[in-house]
């Protein structure tokens, strides 16, 4: 029989079933491995995966279909990591939208409402509050990367009265979703200075490393926003960290690095007007998020099996 291996330790029971018998209804066998030990193992003559270990591409010599739980997919682009290089690779790309957009709707907030210094004030059992705060309400939003992250974020935003939400894509092809308009990359420099809060959402690819530059950054205005929920390398942090220790943007909140864990001794831990969350955004600690995935995988799993196009398959020129 036909076998699909899963590795994905955030499935429910209620999750294993639904595979289970979709897979069965299609004449293949459901594997679900507790441990890497047993994965490796039975990934040797899977026909699919639904994983989130490289490491099971380079064992798994009938591969056909690789399908990743997450929506970046870095680590699964090379070749060279496959067993069976000609395997297609699919991601899943629309499952995390809800919980990062609400996440970026959360440290904006906590931004513009100095919760970082008020918390400090409480800790200290402190008493103040005379703090000037600032609002989303009549606010300049750019939303750096228009998916399906970009697309929620838009759709949240708009609802606290912003002055307008312009999104920036490789093409400029309008998404779905509450946007005044949309550019392509080579508008970006002159929509960066009549922006309030700048949302990064990309995905790490070769075009959107170091995006934003120390020339970018410096190109927002003094009192302007950021947050990065994308890649970390899309943002010079050694150029941010300058910005903002010499009095320029008024906070910045960064869940993705260049390096993750972020080290002790970085000098980001001590940067002034700097939130930073341990790249929590987005991942799988949302049941919705885990339904969602599960959803477009037996979506993509019909697709499959009938013979149709991926929904979700990774072009690998393009890295997403």
């Amino acid at each position: 029989m036909k076998k699909i291996v899963i590795d994905i330790a955030q499935l429910t029971p209620r999750h294993r079933r639904a595979i289970a018998e979709r897979a069965a209804q299609r004449g293949y066998e459901a594997r679900f491995c507790p441990d890497e030990a047993q994965a490796l193992a039975q990934a040797a003559d899977a026909e699919i995966l639904f994983a989130a270990n490289p490491a099971l591409a380079g064992v798994a010599r009938e591969l056909k279909w690789l399908c990743v739980p997450s929506a970046g997919v870095e680590p699964y682009v090379p070749r060279g990591i496959y067993a069976r290089p000609e395997a297609l690779l699919s991601n899943s790309s629309g499952a995390y939208g809800v919980t990062i957009a609400e996440h970026i709707v959360m440290v904006t907030l906590e931004m513009m409402r100095r919760q970082q210094e008020y918390a400090a004030l409480m800790a200290a059992r402190g008493w103040r509050r005379d703090l000037p705060v600032r609002s989303i309400r009549g606010s300049r939003v750019t939303l750096l990367g228009t998916g399906n992250i970009g697309q929620e974020a838009a759709r949240r935003l708009s609802a606290f009265g912003p002055e307008r939400i312009v999104g920036v894509n490789r093409t400029g092809a309008a998404p779905e979703g509450p946007f005044d308009g949309v550019v392509p990359l080579d508008g970006l420099d002159a929509l960066l200075g009549e922006t309030d809060l700048l949302v990064m959402s990309l995905p790490g690819t070769p075009e959107t490393a170091g995006i934003m530059d120390a020339r970018r950054l410096e190109l927002l205005p003094k009192d302007a926003f950021l947050v990065n929920v994308g890649r970390g390398s899309a943002i010079d942090q050694g150029a941010l960290i300058r910005l903002m220790r010499g009095g320029r943007l008024s906070g910045a909140a960064l869940d993705v690095f260049e390096v993750e864990p972020l080290p002790p001794q970085d000098a980001l831990w001590d940067c002034p007007r700097l939130l930073i969350t341990p790249h929590c955004s987005g991942n799988m600690t949302l049941g919705y998020t885990v339904d969602r995935i599960v959803e477009l995988f037996l979506e993509d799993f019909d697709n499959y099996c009938e013979g149709r196009p991926l929904l979700r398959r990774v072009d690998l020129a393009l890295g997403y």
